[in-house]
């Protein structure tokens, strides 16, 4: 039987330990099939995640390569590290990362290898690989290919054989996706370029195509040219992000630092009527299909005034939580130079640097901040949340989407009771569709 010249490769990696006992797994599949072409798993002893995840991926594409060294790849991981860098779009820092990034970008020409990020569920497959890999090494042992328990969704491996349908009439998102994603194939032009390629029809909480990939160059180049037919970027629909800030607190007007180690205020009455001014304004757009807040007073009060509205329920997720101020909790910027001028000053020059007396620096609230956005992208793909929140989440997470340095955070403009947007596709590319929007309060 003649090989196929298109190839999916799966690969996942695990550390229970992090580092710790240490394995990898991949799988090579047609997509035309599901049919499961060939497995790699190994235990590799002591080591991170992100090595085993490297690992794995440099075994899925040497069996691609031993299936056809000509083939065109579509590399698909949950692991957005590697994903990013092995794009071009994230920088490779970690001296651990560089040789293995090196070694799998000279596997395979880039010419023939596209990367994609997947939600962790969406590959189950390698995921088992690597845990039966990891087994085996506490056994004392390596994994072998018998006693293999992994299955994989054949439906999947299918669709991603064929461009994304036009969908019904009138689906203007899902048409406009289609026509760009054959344009692409057709015109040779890059996944990047198609990304960006303008929209039919733009509406404000829902967006057509991917955003630009983030600026950033990288160590290990990604691919320059497009794949063939129906091997673009994924163009589905998006998670989107309805992003509102909280109403007005007594401390909003004085303009002082009110974070999750402070006296938690209720919203004041001018903050109540601006809830009330967004829910109608989100009730008559009519796009909102889920409600998350913060586990804060402000914030619970605000999404509830419009979940009541949309006939929803408030989910409560903690990581969504303003930035601990410490020691400046109720104070104006002008009374915490006058305090901890040393510390104030520390913490406008570096992202790493935490307010006085414990509290959080803005590096660690990316991190909280970014982990929670995974987390409600797993949970909400292709539909449209409302993600009540504080100042420093909001801007951060656009701050994310556009690819901007930490200190981008402090020239932004976010009132009370405003409305951003972010579009996030299952390619791992996002886009900013609106920031600060008070229409609504006028």
């Amino acid at each position: 039987m003649q090989r196929p010249l298109r190839f999916v490769v799966e690969a996942d990696g695990g550390s229970r330990g992090n580092p710790g006992p240490a394995g990898y797994g991949s799988v090579v599949l047609d997509p035309a099939t599901g049919e499961t072409l060939a497995e790699r798993a190994e235990y590799i002893g002591v080591a991170t995640n992100n090595v085993a995840e490297y690992k794995g991926l440099i075994a899925g594409l040497k069996a691609a390569r031993e299936l056809a060294p000509d083939a065109q790849v579509l590399v698909r991981m949950d692991s957005k590290l590697v994903v990013e860098q092995m794009s071009g779009r994230w920088k490779i820092k970690h001296p651990d990362m560089k040789p293995l990034a090196a070694e799998a970008a000279t596997v395979l020409p880039r010419s023939q290898v596209t990367y994609q990020w997947i939600p962790r569920e969406q590959n189950k497959h390698a995921d088992r690989l690597a845990n039966e890999a990891m087994d085996a090494g506490k056994q004392g042992r390596q994994w072998e290919p018998a006693a293999s328990t992994a299955v994989f969704d054949r439906g999947a491996a299918r669709a991603l054989a064929t461009p994304p349908a036009a969908g019904p009439p009138g689906d203007t998102a899902a048409g406009a996706a289609a026509v760009r994603a054959a344009l692409a194939s057709a015109s040779g032009t890059t996944a990047s370029a198609a990304a960006s390629a303008p929209a039919e029809a733009d509406t404000l909480f829902a967006a057509e195509g991917p955003g630009a990939p983030e600026p950033a160059p990288a160590a290990v180049p990604g691919p320059t040219a497009a794949p063939a037919s129906g091997w673009g970027p994924d163009m589905g629909t998006p998670a989107t992000f309805v992003l509102l800030r909280h109403g007005e607190t007594a401390l909003t007007p004085q303009k002082r630092f009110s974070g999750s180690g402070g006296t938690d205020p209720e919203l004041s009455p001018a903050g109540r009527r601006q809830a009330t001014a967004v829910a109608e304004a989100l009730a008559a757009r009519g796009t909102v299909q889920a409600v998350v807040s913060s586990p804060l007073r402000r914030c619970r009060e605000t999404a509830q005034a419009v979940a009541d509205r949309l006939g929803l329920a408030v989910v409560v997720e903690d990581g969504l939580r303003e930035t601990d101020f410490g020691a400046w909790e109720g104070l104006t910027f002008g009374e915490v130079r006058e305090r901890f001028p040393d510390d104030l000053q520390a913490w406008l020059d570096s992202p790493k640097a935490a307010p006085t007396g414990g509290g959080e620096s803005f590096s660690a609230v990316t991190r909280r901040v970014s982990a929670t956005r995974d987390r409600l992208l797993a949970a909400y793909a292709g539909r449209t949340v409302l993600v009540v929140t504080h100042v420093t989440p909001v801007k951060t997470l656009v701050r994310l989407a556009l690819g901007a340095p930490p200190e981008s955070l402090f020239r932004m403009e976010l009132s009370a009771a405003s409305l951003s947007a972010v579009a996030y596709y299952a390619d791992g590319n996002a886009s900013v569709r609106l920031l600060n929007d008070t229409s609504h309060l006028r």
